[in-house]
């Protein structure tokens, strides 16, 4: 007995079947994450005249496509963008499209629900300052 899949007909009813399917499929696990953002560390200093508290500068290059998870800072975070175009956006507040020499502010009480590229082509790459308690991560998840 000939297996199913080498007879002729039968592979070419089976491909028949399986091309819709294929055709359709849902996007692979790679094309529905977005890429992660590339953090660098720039400065970190204490603030003696603020004990507990530091100042941490990071240089955030968003890939094409990059977006970030929803999450929080717990510190006051300023944004400045350097190059490219991003969109940010706080819990309760409107989506921002930022471009070089813009700046964006989330507080230590704002849930950061928006962060992405704005461009599916091109990088973006922006500055954040963080006036942070020490030895808190930069960044956590949403509550």
């Amino acid at each position: 007995m000939r297996h199913p899949f080498r007879s002729r007909s039968a592979g070419r009813i089976t491909l028949a079947l399986a091309l819709p399917t294929l055709l359709f499929a849902a996007p692979s696990h790679a094309e529905t994450i977005p890429p992660d953002a590339i953090v660098t560390p720039l400065y970190t200093q204490a603030l003696p005249d603020m004990p507990g508290k530091e100042v941490l500068m990071l240089k955030v290059t968003y890939p094409p496509g990059a977006a970030d998870p929803v999450h929080r800072h717990d510190a006051h975070a300023f944004v400045y963008v350097l190059d490219g175009e991003i969109v940010m956006g706080v819990r309760g507040g409107q989506e921002v499209r930022l471009k070089p020499g813009r700046t964006f502010y989330d507080g230590p009480n704002d849930v950061h629900t928006v962060g992405r590229n704005a461009s599916k082509t091109k990088p973006a790459t922006f500055i954040v300052m963080l006036l942070k308690q020490q030895g808190v991560q930069p960044v956590l998840p949403a509550r």
